[in-house]
């Protein structure tokens, strides 16, 4: 009996969440089944991947060395899986689309009406995710691309920046609060400023433009900009906001948002992918599309 890809992507998810019962979300299966598939693998190796503990699992040595290559070898399993795909430059699968939280609720509705009426051969899988994890499931083939707010490091894989457009930062505030226009970000008090929770790279993001000193002196934080929005508008402080989150969250009648005076307040969104991708033409007409769709400005 031989070591099936399989296994080796159930070990790899294991190694990666440090948990069965994650991993075997991750997989999409029941965790009994990806239980008897590392037994099985772990029988076949004659010892153990993992220790079990109480809280999860811990990779042991062996393990180690193991999940390395495995990850190498399901790396070349994806690029053959693509070489054979080549000739016609398009998948016969779901193309895996990454995209970070404050971006896809705002352009997903956008580009996807887009891409149905020029690209209706395409399928999409869609995942959201912070830049980090992103980037990695690029680098290692569990993604074909990402829609990320970041330049990415340059280690692993060589990957492909495909600039989209700048997306500009607005302030928002409670409605009934008066604000002197265009607003000077210096004048905000760093306790007032309500942020995501770390990772998130909009959370770096508003940091630096408003100079505030690391996590600054709120201790507030939130998974989503919606739930911001409706802090703000309790008046529980501002936020910044993406111009492209304006089509859902500029409508809240409690908020007033403002341009800002700092034309270093934006971001710049990027799709990325592998280098060594079979569908780079297909990966850039889905670039162009989404600069064609993208929304109005606020």
């Amino acid at each position: 009996m031989q070591i099936s890809l399989k296994q080796m992507r159930y070990a790899v998810a294991v190694a990666r969440a440090g948990h069965f019962g994650r991993a075997a979300e991750t997989c999409a299966v029941t965790q009994p089944a990806l239980s008897q598939q590392i037994l099985a693998l772990e029988a076949l190796c004659g010892t153990p991947l993992f220790d079990r503990l109480k809280t999860g699992v811990r990779v042991t040595p062996f393990g180690h060395e193991f999940v390395l290559l495995a990850e190498e070898a399901l790396r070349s399993a994806e690029a053959l899986d693509a070489f054979a795909l080549r000739h016609a430059d398009r998948p016969d699968r779901p193309l895996r689309f990454g995209l970070i939280p404050t971006v896809a609720p705002y352009l997903l509705p956008e580009i996807f009406p887009a891409l149905g009426q020029t690209m209706p051969d395409l399928r999409f899988a869609i995942s959201e995710a912070q830049t980090d994890n992103l980037l990695t499931s690029v680098q290692d083939g569990r993604l074909d691309l990402a829609l990320i707010a970041t330049e990415p490091p340059q280690t692993g894989p060589r990957l492909v920046v495909h600039p989209l457009f700048e997306d500009h930062f607005v302030l928002a505030t409670p409605s009934n609060e008066i604000v002197q226009q265009p607003v000077s970000l210096n004048t905000i008090a760093p306790e007032r400023m309500l942020l995501l929770d770390e990772g998130h790279c909009f959370r770096d993001q508003a940091i630096a433009a408003c100079g505030l000193p690391g996590r600054g002196k709120s201790t507030f934080s939130a998974t989503s900009l919606s739930t911001i929005v409706e802090f703000v508008a309790s008046g529980q402080g501002v936020t910044l906001l993406p111009e492209i989150a304006m089509r859902k969250e500029g409508h809240n009648p409690r908020i007033a948002v403002h341009r800002l005076n700092d034309p270093t307040a934006t971001r710049q969104l990027r799709l990325v992918w592998r280098e060594a991708t079979p569908f780079g033409k297909t990966f850039e007409a889905i670039a162009h599309q989404i600069r064609q769709a993208q929304p109005p400005t606020a």
